[in-house]
């Protein structure tokens, strides 16, 4: 009998420089100080690119924290679980090469992965700051807790006979 550990992949994507569309990546670097449950691997992935593709392809499950201008309250926190590129909000902020397109290239190469994204609503006109505004602060930290709950109930390690 082999236990296999399932393993985790948090990643936050956005740009820091640009106040709240960093959002996704000031929630995974505070889930960083925190004590996740074996298999679980917090990435820091930045402004995005086929780069990260890789780290998507070795995980068995995905979790995304990503800003949105999805027409939602500033600070909302969305949970979904998308299947595909077309499911994610329509307005996810700008990065490099599109979240869409790093997921599409995922899919096409066979990514079949649960994938649950938490998007995090934010004003896409808002001024250029290394810092979150409250409302996006609070959410920030909302979405850590609610992240950081659901990676404990559902660590789990499969049982290969």
């Amino acid at each position: 009998m082999i236990n296999k550990v399932i393993k985790t992949l948090v990643l936050g994507l956005g740009n820091t420089i640009m106040g709240d569309e960093g959002v996704g990546v000031h929630v995974v670097r505070a889930l960083e100080q925190h004590t996740l449950p074996a298999g679980v691997e917090c990435l820091d992935g930045g402004t995005g690119g086929f780069v990260l593709l890789e780290p998507l392809q070795n995980a068995d499950r995905i979790v995304l924290i990503d800003a949105a201008a999805d027409g939602n309250a500033i600070g909302t926190v969305t949970r979904t679980t998308p299947k595909f590129s077309r499911d994610y909000p329509p307005t996810l902020t700008a990065h490099d090469i599109g979240v869409k397109d790093l997921l599409d290239a995922f899919y096409i190469q066979g990514g079949n992965r649960d994938v649950i994204l938490y998007a995090i609503t934010i004003d896409p006109l808002q001024a250029i700051s290394m810092d979150l505004s409250p409302e996006c602060k609070k959410a920030a930290d909302q979405a850590v807790e609610m992240i950081e709950a659901e990676l404990n109930e559902t660590a789990a390690t499969i049982v290969l006979e």
